[in-house]
């Protein structure tokens, strides 16, 4: 079980505990979540029984799975800002004229997030799933992002650790700073198989007519195909049309 702040109320964080235990082995018995709560079979059976009568969770064959009311909660959540709801269109642009994997990421707690993902005519499955937290630095959107926050927020995200990916992931904080100052002079970022291997992608921030970063939009595709001037020039060139598009459109409306 994680530890506990004393401003929180450890119910609260136990049953979360729970959902996400669920969500990542995809289904759970009263027995997995005694045993990785450290808790009685009873206490399970309460929080479980709990969560399914508020609506949060379904029993199926003696499983505990997550209901689908966080559709709804999830639903409402990426749509509550209107600059979350137009970039779909937009990153579905992106996919038609790349003919690459696109995606539009936001950060949220230090982290990046995926909000839309949009299939091109070449792409390839690269985690990308709605909704997945990504560490920021190991992307081409995240380091775009990381690029465009406050000095004192990105110090904040390089403090936590620069988690590694693969060989290539950036896990000195000096080579990033260092790769984020070119970025923020030429308005767009690589990650070359630093997130995932045999996988390249572009990426570049959406700020709005303050400056401040409301997201990223990127390409990604297999580094065999992303490679040479495709990759260094003309996918940079198309997403860089893109988010200005994006960001003229929420300038104006």
């Amino acid at each position: 079980m994680t530890d506990t702040n004393p401003e929180t109320l450890t119910t609260i964080e136990q049953a979360f505990e729970i959902l996400e235990w669920i969500h990542s082995n995809n289904g759970g018995t009263p027995a997995d979540i005694a045993d990785s709560m450290d808790v009685s079979s009873s206490t399970a059976h309460r929080y479980l029984n709990t969560l399914v009568q508020d609506g949060y969770l379904v029993k199926e064959d003696g499983v505990y799975h997550l209901a689908l009311k966080f559709l709804a909660l999830g639903e409402r959540a990426r749509t509550r800002k209107d600059v979350y709801t137009s970039a779909e269109e937009y990153a579905d642009m992106l996919a038609e004229e790349s003919g690459c994997r696109s995606t539009f990421i936001v950060e949220e707690a230090l982290q990046g997030i995926y909000l839309y993902t949009s299939a091109g005519s070449h792409s390839v499955w690269t985690q990308s799933t709605i909704g997945k937290r990504i560490p920021l630095h190991a992307t081409a959107g995240g380091k775009a992002i990381l690029a465009s926050v406050s000095d004192e927020k990105r110090e904040r995200i390089i403090d936590r650790g620069l988690e590694r990916k693969t060989a290539n992931t950036v896990t000195s904080p000096e080579t990033l700073r260092e790769q984020l100052e070119t970025v923020r002079e030429r308005g767009y970022a690589f990650n070359r198989e630093e997130q995932i291997q045999g996988v390249n992608a572009v990426g570049a921030p959406v700020t709005d007519d303050a400056g401040e970063v409301i997201g990223a939009f990127s390409v990604s595709g297999p580094s065999n195909r992303l490679n040479g001037e495709r990759f260094t020039s003309e996918l940079p060139q198309i997403l860089l049309g893109i988010t200005n598009e994006y960001e003229l459109r929420i300038t104006l409306s």
